[in-house]
């Protein structure tokens, strides 16, 4: 047997690009978390969903919600004759990704350069994001309240590399300062205090006076692509974890739309901050998701009991990117498990709960993935690795809930530019759809 058939677990799949293009359209319109859970929301309110306060009150009705917090979304869907000791089925995903994001004071440069202070955001492969053509993203704070989103989709920014000649040995070791070398460059002359914000606040249409703070990021502006002789990979900039979130989204509203009633609630939860610990408010470490399922609970007139029951008969599938095996370093993946794109979604395992999955889960995703008729795979770490973790075990630990580790499988992750296989998208929102509904 080889490596791969000894991870694979084969279906005839119905591939549907058309997926794959809208989740091209949603990255496209997604280049913030800020953004990510609007395009998400502006879905869900096509498919049906209203947005609910968290400072306001909330009803029994069936039906489905969603509410934001910051870059965080949680939406659900109240089947008719839920009870308050319904339990959830629960997708969990992540809307942020490793980038560099403007500091407080973001006006700087040298010897006759216009630059832009940046810090690192998450696990940055540093060198990845050299030479690129840089866009700027995120959200404005007003004076008065208000909080806008803004994008710039041009080439604005780049953190231009040191030429080889003044460096020869660039291609043995290429060392990088996170102070001195990712500082991007945006133009010629002076240092302008305040010029960087006032730039960004027109191209938000307000003004730069009552702007009072501010989460920017850069980005990269080469748009999502098919890859490769017969277009079977996509490459483009978050697809970790966005492509999860999409994902989920799809999934949710499908099974809203689909006309036959759950015997639980369905929820999509996701969170920001994971690619930093999830420690946050708008993190997986957070209250947010305990809260609303509690609020949903007691929304429906349920007691302490009554949340204790739900959260037994609750599991969640959390969905991030794992690692395709690499055809360059395959010494750094497991033998025996070798995860390939367009194989399906993949089932993570670690046995030291840096993902949640165990054999009950395995079940659970196996069975989601047999209804919806799409492969799988199965991942584990070589045991020379370190392993990564996923918002899963945070979210065993924070709730106490069954929880399940899964994904899609990608090379390159973290980087400016990630590439995965073309019809993993749909499979994944198949086995999604398939889990929420069953």
């Amino acid at each position: 047997m080889t490596p791969a058939a000894a991870s694979t677990h084969t279906a005839t799949p119905a591939f549907d690009r058309s997926h794959t293009d809208d989740l091209i359209a949603y990255l496209q319109s997604s280049p913030s978390p800020f953004h990510a859970v609007a395009e998400a929301a502006a879905r869900l309110e096509k498919a049906g969903f209203r947005q609910v306060e968290e400072t306001a009150a909330w009803d029994a009705t069936p039906g489905g919600r969603y509410l934001i917090r910051g870059g965080a979304l949680v939406a659900w869907y109240v089947p008719e004759g839920a009870t308050p000791a319904t339990g959830f089925r629960i997708v969990g995903a992540h809307t942020d990704s490793p980038n560099l994001r403007v500091k407080p004071v973001p006006d700087t440069g040298a010897d006759g350069w216009r630059q832009v202070a940046v810090e690192i955001y998450g696990g940055v492969p540093l060198n990845t994001w050299l030479d690129r053509d840089l866009g700027l993203s995120g959200r404005l704070a007003l004076r008065d309240g208000r909080v806008v989103l803004v994008r710039i989709d041009e080439a604005l920014l780049r953190v231009p590399q040191l030429a080889i000649h003044l460096d020869r040995s660039v291609n043995e070791a290429l060392t990088l300062d996170r102070q001195k070398h990712l500082t991007p460059i945006w133009g010629l002359g002076e240092v302008d205090e305040g010029s960087l914000i006032s730039y960004v606040s027109a191209a938000a249409g307000v003004a730069a006076n009552d702007v009072v703070g501010w989460d920017l990021m850069v980005h990269d502006v080469q748009p999502p692509s098919y890859l490769g002789r017969d277009r079977e990979l996509l490459a483009a900039p978050r697809l970790d974890n966005l492509l999860s979130v999409h994902a989920g989204t799809a999934a949710l509203a499908a099974v809203a739309a689909a006309g036959t009633e759950p015997d639980h609630i369905p929820v999509l939860a996701a969170f920001d901050h994971e690619e930093n610990g999830s420690e946050s408010d708008t993190g997986a470490q957070g209250p947010l998701l305990g809260n609303v399922m509690d609020r949903s609970v007691y929304a429906r007139g349920g007691t302490h009991e009554d949340r204790a029951r739900a959260l037994a008969a609750t599991i969640c599938l959390s969905s991030d990117m794992g690692h395709a095996v690499h055809p360059n370093y395959s010494e750094r993946h497991e033998p025996g498990h070798h995860p390939m794109p367009n194989g399906g979604p993949i089932l993570k395992v670690n046995v030291n709960n840096r993902y949640a999955t165990n054999a009950t889960g395995r079940a659970v995703f196996a069975a989601a993935c047999e209804k919806a008729g799409v492969p799988w795979q199965s991942f584990v770490s070589n045991n020379s690795v370190p392993c990564g973790t996923t918002i899963g075990p945070i979210t065993a630990a924070r709730l106490g809930i069954a929880t399940v580790d899964c994904g899609v499988a990608a090379l390159s992750m973290h980087s400016a530019r990630e590439l995965c296989g073309a019809d993993d998208p749909f499979l994944l929102a198949s086995a999604l759809k398939a889990f929420l509904e069953s």
